[in-house]
């Protein structure tokens, strides 16, 4: 323990290792993630400009939506921002505040995304098996309550997680990644952290196999309600209002599952940067590219706006 004592740095600033320093890597990745920070930033707001403007998109599902769009544009400005600036910087440093900051940010957007994704594979199994009471149901009140309840508890699992990580004597201020991660802070300590480490992944399992749990027994339930359904045509309209909610639950939950439940290896370290690189830049940047692209009522509005715009 006095060995430990005697090594404890105080730290005021953290230096971030990012992904690469040859420069050329770094050039690259900067209009990379420019561009893809760019269509993030443009495609969500569009998304919440569409369905504060058009009353067709006043549903609980599209009111859904611009609370995961809100929760992505936030994400998105959490770490992007920085990620640029050091990308083209020699010296890239954070603040020990800051550092604190951005990891309960990102923590908090990060478990909020997946309690959303949840809730709202709720609302479409209500809307496929129970259509004549969906209004009924799915009321303002509970939409309000369900979005709520899951920014509150990303946050409270971001803010416990962010506590027992930064309460840890540290060693040094050298972070390998390009952001303040959990894992990646954990190994600066001084200090035994197989306790912190439980605590991950007590907190991962929750907030990840929660949210998939409703994610399986709302879809299952959706699957049967459609294989009753007799005509081909009403079969497939059921399905065209999960498409694309489907299609963001498999993307993000796959990576998770993917890489948490995968086996381990001496690159672990770099495939955590790909995962924060995809949560942080990519998944933002596809959620409204996806429910665009694949949504009719959402198509619609944006050629209204556009006529109007004319």
């Amino acid at each position: 323990m006095g060995q430990e004592s005697a090594n404890q740095t105080w730290v005021s600033e953290f230096i971030l290792l990012g992904f690469s320093r040859d420069w050329g890597i770094q050039v690259f990745l900067f209009v990379l993630v420019l561009a893809m920070y760019f269509i993030t930033v443009v495609g969500n707001s569009l998304i919440l400009l569409l369905i504060r403007l058009d009353s067709r998109l006043h549903t609980p599902m599209y009111f859904f939506l611009s609370v995961l769009s809100l929760v992505d544009l936030c994400y998105g400005n959490s770490i992007a921002p920085q990620m640029l600036a050091h990308l083209v910087s020699a010296r890239k440093l954070i603040s020990f505040n800051g550092c604190v900051l951005q990891l309960c940010i990102s923590l908090a957007l990060g478990g909020s995304e997946f309690f959303l994704l949840g809730a709202m594979s709720y609302d479409r199994y209500v809307a496929v098996c129970h259509p004549l009471h969906y209004t009924v149901i799915m009321d303002g009140g509970l939409c309000v309550g369900l979005a709520t309840s899951c920014l509150v508890a990303g946050f409270l699992n971001s803010l416990m997680e962010t506590v027992i990580t930064f309460r840890l004597p540290l060693c040094h201020n050298v972070i390998n990644h390009f952001a303040c991660e959990t894992l990646a802070v954990l190994r600066l300590a001084c200090v035994d952290i197989s306790f912190n480490k439980v605590m991950v992944a007590i907190s991962g399992f929750l907030v990840i196999m929660l949210p998939c749990g409703l994610v399986l027994f709302s879809y299952t339930r959706i699957v049967i309600a459609i294989m009753r359904i007799r005509s081909t045509q009403g079969r497939y309209k059921a399905f065209g209002t999960c498409a694309s909610h489907l299609t963001v639950v498999c993307m993000c939950f796959g990576a998770t599952i993917f890489t948490y439940l995968g086996p381990r290896s001496a690159s672990s370290e770099d495939k955590e940067k790909m995962v924060a690189l995809f949560y942080a830049v990519v998944a933002p940047m596809l959620n409204p590219v996806i429910y665009s692209l694949r949504n009719k009522e959402v198509m619609a509005a944006l050629r209204k706006l556009a006529e109007k715009l004319r």
